[in-house]
């Protein structure tokens, strides 16, 4: 009888500490392969409808190496900031993993921030060596070319939209993919990457450490050795201006960013550049008093966790979507 329960017991702790796959938070695994890599996809639908053809929401990951899907005893964490089901009932999602990372991770296994190191404790090489906008550019479009053509997707709609560093991403995307319809562009930086680590900087009042880390990653350029945070070459390449690239895109383009976020004077900036050259095809909107992830900020600049705006920026997005 004691073998019996020793025996239920460790089935019991065995099912209990089980890695989770993504199907059961309810999404789509795909694995395709990239350049000799896996490549993690994964699709979120409507349920009840997985099968049904509607066009691609493709969602560019922000920065770091983390999972798509983390989650502990109490459930998932949000895999998109938005609220999924303001563009369910037109749209499949779609959100690729980072290369080297896990699809999907216990929090408790993640360092902070939620980032992913190996056992070494360092971040993988496979990610370190391919964390550049042309890696995941190539990749999602070739990715996309491959989603297309399974019955579950339309070719007629394709919006690809991302935030922060997965904004320059998504709009290096559409300035090479003629079979995306609609480009959603949030809180990056027109003018690339440096410019928000430098008005940060400078509105601290602190001395010319950005310019001179600065001219250290332009002498380094391709450099993608890396012991902490990102590598020269990775800040250099998201560093490069994307405003070239928007104001020649011709789909409908939606800009949404924090007036009090870091790149905010920029991206007004590049706002009343599209005026005065009468794009208009692109849409602005600023999110007043907000900062880069869309929560109030203090006199401080310190934001309100408490005061979740994504819902309300995602319900704009599903608006802008469809009136354009």
């Amino acid at each position: 009888m004691r073998k019996i329960v020793s025996l239920l017991l460790l089935l019991l702790s065995f099912i209990v500490t089980a890695q989770k796959s993504a199907e059961d938070f309810g999404f789509q695994h795909l694995k395709l392969e990239y350049k000799k890599q896996v490549v993690d996809i994964l699709i979120q639908t409507k349920k009840g409808e997985e099968t049904k053809k509607k066009p691609i929401f493709f969602w560019c990951q922000g920065s770091l190496p983390q999972p798509v899907i983390k989650y502990d005893e109490k459930g998932i964490y949000g895999t998109f900031p938005f609220n999924p089901d303001d563009f369910l009932n037109e749209f499949h999602l779609v959100i690729v993993g980072k290369p080297g990372v896990p699809v999907i991770s216990e929090v408790s296994k993640l360092n902070q921030n939620y980032t992913y190191t190996d056992e070494s404790g360092k971040t993988p090489d496979n990610y370190n060596n391919n964390n550049f906008p042309d890696y995941y550019v190539n990749r999602n479009n070739w990715i996309i070319g491959k989603l297309i053509k399974l019955p579950m997707f339309s070719d007629k709609k394709l919006v690809v939209s991302g935030h922060s560093e997965g904004s320059s991403i998504a709009a290096k995307m559409a300035s090479e993919n003629t079979k995306i319809t609609h480009l959603i562009y949030s809180g990056g930086n027109p003018y690339g990457r440096i410019m928000s680590i430098l008005a940060q900087s400078r509105y601290y009042d602190s001395d010319n450490n950005t310019i001179e880390y600065w001219k250290e990653v332009v002498e380094n350029k391709n450099d993608l050795i890396t012991e902490e945070g990102d590598s020269f070459k990775t800040t250099y390449d998201f560093s490069v201006p994307v405003s070239e690239k928007l104001e020649k895109i011709k789909i409908p383009v939606l800009i949404t960013y924090g007036t009090k976020d870091w790149n905010a004077a920029y991206n007004d900036l590049f706002y009343v550049e599209a005026i005065r050259k009468q794009l208009k095809n692109i849409t602005f909107i600023p999110m007043i008093g907000l900062e880069h992830n869309y929560f109030p900020v203090n006199e401080k600049m310190e934001p309100n966790h408490a005061v979740y705006n994504w819902e309300d920026v995602g319900k704009q997005w599903a608006k802008w979507l469809t009136n354009n």
